[in-house]
């Protein structure tokens, strides 16, 4: 029997399984898409231009996308993974030889009207091929460093070019990933431990010898926020304003001395979060940071009911990238972190990030909905994620 006719012969209703969909995860991304609106809409003047309307659209075109990704056989995603991620490899070299510099940095491919960003389709695209890898992998061998010797190098790769556009925070973000899937596989903690520490090493050398000037005004500016505070350190210096005025239940909706009068940069993108403590204080912070916390705890729930290893890697690959994102934004703005210009999802506005997260929820969904899946030729045996 082929794939395809293998497939047509388990087909199974359209609505059969979007009844099989986690609509709890669905209703946690609107909810907080749903603030993100208010705050763009806020931020905009009570305005649905520029900002919060086109938040609207994109939130419903993506959640479509989601479920036509979690409906499609998940022997499809598998055998598009390894093919998926060459062609973004690939993209990530064009930007090398051919990119389009934008903002000091050399990160997007314009083919024709189109302008990607490549390192965006890159983090989705190597959960998609490190799960693959894993379910075909011996178990056996997984405390081995063998046996992740390839994974390593498909993870090491792509943050190396994404380090030279240079993109720092999202080269953390598909090293983080990779490296998280890497240890979920069962990799031996003492590699582990040599690993951090040779991290810490380069990353050492890396700021001496490596880093862009901005890259290491940022590092700097972090440690040291009034070294610049009208240059560099601009950024931390009014997001920490704009968080202390909101104290504990904000100055109220649209109040906010930082974002209304624009002093807070980026108050739509990089640094809503920032804008939503002050008007709403440390309570709605919470509240927002509860749903991140409650859509992470579906993704790491729908890994562990997952029967097969492609799926539990998936989910728990996905999970592990929105639990980076928002690390990264929540520690950025209150100065715990450098400004790296990683954006809140689904809260901030771009649409860029909306739709490579949200079809990584798709695959999530994926799982969720082939959880009981008996997988054909191509898969082995399904192994516990570790």
């Amino acid at each position: 029997m082929t794939f395809l006719s293998d497939i047509e012969a388990g087909r199974d209703s359209f609505l059969g399984k979007l009844r099989r969909v986690e609509w709890g995860l669905v209703f946690v991304m609107a909810m907080i898409s749903l603030m993100g609106t208010i705050l763009l809409f806020g931020a905009a003047g009570a305005s649905w231009e520029p900002w919060a309307g086109d938040h609207v659209i994109r939130f419903f075109v993506v959640t479509c996308l989601m479920l036509v990704v979690a409906t499609i056989d998940v022997r499809v995603w598998y055998y598009a993974a390894y093919p998926a991620y060459i062609i973004v490899f690939i993209m990530l070299i064009g930007v090398e030889l051919f990119g389009k510099v934008a903002l000091g940095a050399q990160r997007w491919l314009e083919i024709g009207p189109i302008r990607l960003q490549p390192s965006e389709f890159m983090k989705i695209a190597l959960i998609l091929a490190l799960a693959r890898y894993y379910q075909d992998a011996d178990s056996d061998r997984m405390w081995t460093l063998r046996a992740h010797l390839i994974p390593l190098i498909m993870l090491a790769a792509p943050a190396a070019l994404i380090t030279l556009q240079p993109d720092l925070g999202t080269a953390i973000m598909v090293a983080g990933v990779g490296a998280t899937m890497v240890i979920l596989a069962g990799l031996s903690w003492w590699y582990v431990i040599a690993a951090g520490a040779s991290v810490a090493t380069f990353a050492l050398a890396a700021f001496f010898f490596f880093m862009a000037e901005f890259q290491r005004n940022r590092i700097l500016t972090f440690l040291d926020p009034s070294r610049d505070p009208l240059g560099s350190g601009y950024h931390i210096t009014q997001s920490k304003i704009a968080i202390g005025s909101g104290g504990l239940f904000g100055v109220g909706y649209m109040q906010g001395t930082q974002s209304q009068l624009d002093f807070l940069p980026e108050r739509h993108t990089d640094f809503v979060f920032a804008m939503l403590l002050e008007e709403f204080g440390m309570v709605g912070g919470v509240f927002v940071l509860s749903l991140y916390l409650a859509a992470m705890a579906f993704g790491i729930y729908i890994s562990i009911g997952c029967r097969h290893t492609f799926g539990k890697f998936l989910a728990a690959g996905v999970t592990m990238l929105l639990f980076i994102y928002v690390g990264i934004n929540a520690g950025m703005i209150m100065g715990i972190l450098p400004v790296v210009g990683e954006p809140l999802p689904f809260l901030s506005y771009g649409g860029s990030v909306m739709l490579s997260l949200m079809f990584g929820l798709g695959l999530v969904q994926n799982a969720k909905v082939f959880r009981d899946k008996t997988l054909a030729s191509g898969f082995k045996s399904s192994r516990r994620l570790r």
